[in-house]
């Protein structure tokens, strides 16, 4: 494998002070203290999910593995009862909030220096986070795995319809597991992504070798969308059990599932509760560790823009168009993509847009 050169520099790294604007989805029961230190010591942004939050412990747990930046998401319908001064006293300095409007607590979190992005799932609720003031946006596709929108948007349509009429920075979720997914959203006006699914199949998650097993065999036909019918869609793995909340006269698979959820993480009985996953099961094929997933996922990114570039003799693009304005560089042979929102390409001057480095390449 060629090696390449690949920095990044955009609203969402200068924000969340990261080298690298990947995120991990929040999973509770999934994430836990080492896993959040294995993405911030790879330059990523650990994201503490929100029953961390509520247990200190925990939180100081993840900082005695790393000093680097890391996030936490807070439920909204919590949010206020989180205590902003111990967030910023436990080295948190980015929140997402999820599952419903942005919260009121939003305001005091800036006020002590925390970013907040609001995860959304429509183009309304995102003009009205918008509105509240949030820092930017995580915008979720209904490929993603667990909780979706009721609108259930995929993030091919959803993505740039936001990018194009809300200035914010924007982090996208649903559907990515590696460097041709960032780059398809990049270009659809991301400037960062947040992935779930394939980091269930990594080293580090929290669960049963069976629940990654089946996300590694999974097609990405095998998971469907239950509880629709209590306005609550959940996306998960097709099983025996799932299949039952299918039916628009079934109970909620979250009142009756939730509390056999650690025999599924646990001990690994698939059957006994719903497990969360995303279409994009189907393009994960091995379990790895959390370093390494990043690795693979930024060095194909740059691949991806580099082949692109080269494979359509682009020269000398300019563009103002803000979804552009991601200041992404590939060695220094593709030329500056961060110069003030002006986007620039040069390949007819580089016959090589890949800086290869010697020692690296032909390796992994």
């Amino acid at each position: 494998m060629v090696a390449m050169q690949v920095s990044f520099d955009n609203r969402v790294t200068r924000l969340l002070g990261v080298d690298t604007p990947i995120l991990n989805a929040p999973m509770g029961g999934v994430v836990t203290a080492p896993f959040v230190a294995a993405m911030a010591e790879a330059g990523a942004m650990g994201m503490i999910p929100a029953s961390m939050v509520r247990d200190r412990d925990q939180v100081r747990a993840v900082r005695q593995l790393t000093q680097r930046p890391i996030g936490a998401n807070i439920h909204a319908r919590i949010a206020d009862k989180v205590e902003v001064d111990d967030l910023v006293e436990d080295g948190v300095r980015f929140v997402t909030t999820s599952l419903g409007p942005v919260p009121n607590a939003v305001a005091r979190m800036q006020q002590a220096g925390i970013r907040v992005f609001h995860v959304v799932t429509s183009l309304d609720s995102a003009r009205r986070a918008f509105e509240a003031g949030v820092d930017g946006l995580v915008v979720e596709g209904a490929e993603g795995a667990a909780l979706r929108g009721v609108e259930e948007i995929p993030l091919m349509v959803l993505l740039p319809l936001v990018a194009s009429r809300i200035d914010l920075p924007v982090i996208a979720a649903g559907g990515i597991a590696d460097g041709a997914g960032m780059a398809a959203a990049f270009a659809l006006g991301a400037e960062g992504v947040l992935m779930g699914t394939r980091m269930l199949a990594s080293a580090e998650a929290a669960i049963h070798d069976n629940y990654k097993r089946a996300v590694v065999s999974a097609a990405a036909t095998d998971t469907v969308v239950i509880d629709r019918h209590h306005k609550a869609p959940v996306r998960v793995l097709h099983t025996e059990t799932t299949a039952r909340y299918l039916e628009p006269t079934a109970g909620s698979a979250f009142k009756e599932l939730v509390p056999s959820m650690r025999r599924l993480y646990e001990n690994g009985d698939m059957e006994a509760s719903f497990a969360s996953m995303g279409m994009v099961a189907g393009h994960i094929d091995e379990v790895l560790p959390v370093e390494e997933i990043l690795r693979r996922t930024v060095t194909e990114f740059a691949e991806v823009i580099a082949r692109l570039a080269a494979e359509h003799r682009v020269t000398r693009l300019r563009a103002s168009v803000r979804r552009l304005e991601q200041g992404v560089e590939c060695g220094d042979d593709v030329g500056d993509l961060s110069s003030g929102g002006v986007v620039g390409l040069d390949i007819d001057e580089a016959h090589d847009p890949v800086v290869v480095d010697d020692e690296d390449a032909g390796s992994g």
